[in-house]
């Protein structure tokens, strides 16, 4: 069976042969929009039949008509036309009786079972000749965690994912290879009694809700948080050792986890001390380390060898670009 294609601009929609609907062009907004029109001829049917079916699906509220059906002007028409968002043509998919869209279904009700057995799914198409390497690198990230650690696949995956883009990065953590970057340069004051302020409001948030006791985030003896912030903002020669504020953020979370400044918490105010740091001086790669990523990270970093100390801090400042 042949790609079916209609484009708009620079957007293609077509389905492929084992019933997938899939998308070529710029989602800014992490969806697509197609007319009736389109919609009708992705699943071989009347565009009445694909009119009506969208109008029980606004009906009974099924989609959100509001943020789902947009009117656009398009070159040609004397009147703005509507389009519809992704929501809505899967929607239809499920409504409409063709081969195609049965089609549709067999292959959307696979990808429904494997995410609710395995807790994830994986677009084979996207990973592309690296799928196996991709899920090897689940399991590399596993096994680097200790027993006692149970974590869910999604989670792990979550932390792999961060890598879609840049298979390179990957064969450089596997060969050691990995380089620190960052982009944000930009003059950043940081002190220790700051830090240590913002990790004493967490702990009486957390200790009202009963998520910790008095002894966490205490201070030990000979820990330092003061010492630990010094050697995050060091110069030497009158220039920062670390330039950039991914880098400085991704040894704070570093030397959170492995200095071992308190006597409880440590993972955790490493965790928050990292995110704290990162919407204080606003580093815009932040948004993209989900909680489970952040979870896997730090697990990551306290188990690692400390002769591995620079590639972990490469790893956080890739996951940051």
């Amino acid at each position: 069976m042949k790609k079916k294609e209609i484009k708009k601009n620079t957007l293609v929609i077509y389905q492929a042969k084992n019933g997938a609907i899939e998308f070529r062009g710029d989602f800014t907004n992490e969806t697509v929009w197609a007319t009736q029109a389109q919609i009708a001829e992705v699943f071989e049917v009347e565009r009445s039949v694909v009119s009506k079916h969208i109008k029980n699906i606004l009906i009974s509220s099924e989609v959100e008509e509001k943020s789902n059906v947009q009117k656009m002007h398009i070159a040609n028409s004397d009147k703005p036309v509507a389009f519809y968002s992704l929501d809505i043509i899967l929607a239809v998919g499920y409504r409409t009786n063709s081969g195609r869209a049965i089609e549709f279904r067999k292959w959307s009700n696979k990808i429904i079972k494997e995410h609710i057995t395995k807790g994830y799914t994986v677009n084979r198409k996207q990973v592309g000749k690296n799928y196996e390497a991709f899920m090897k690198s689940v399991a590399d990230v596993q096994d680097l965690l200790p027993e006692h650690v149970a974590l869910e696949p999604k989670a792990v995956l979550d932390l792999i994912k961060e890598f879609a883009s840049t298979w390179v990065s990957l064969d450089a953590y596997d060969k050691e290879i990995l380089s620190i970057v960052g982009t944000t340069k930009k003059s950043i004051k940081l002190t220790g009694v700051d830090l240590t302020h913002a990790i004493e409001n967490l702990r009486n948030e957390l200790m009202k809700k009963g998520e910790a006791t008095e002894i966490f985030a205490q201070e030990r003896r000979n820990g330092s948080i003061e010492g630990i912030v010094g050697n995050v903002m060091q110069s030497f020669g009158g220039k920062q050792v670390y330039l950039t504020a991914e880098e400085k953020a991704a040894h704070l979370l570093y030397f959170m986890v492995k200095n071992h400044p308190f006597v409880d918490g440590n993972k955790r105010s490493g965790a928050f001390a990292f995110v704290w740091f990162l919407r204080k001086v606003g580093v815009k790669g932040g948004r993209n380390i989900k909680p489970s990523t952040l979870t896997v990270l730090t697990l990551l970093i306290a188990e690692s060898n400390p002769q591995k100390k620079d590639q972990m801090v490469a790893l956080v400042t890739q996951l940051l670009k």
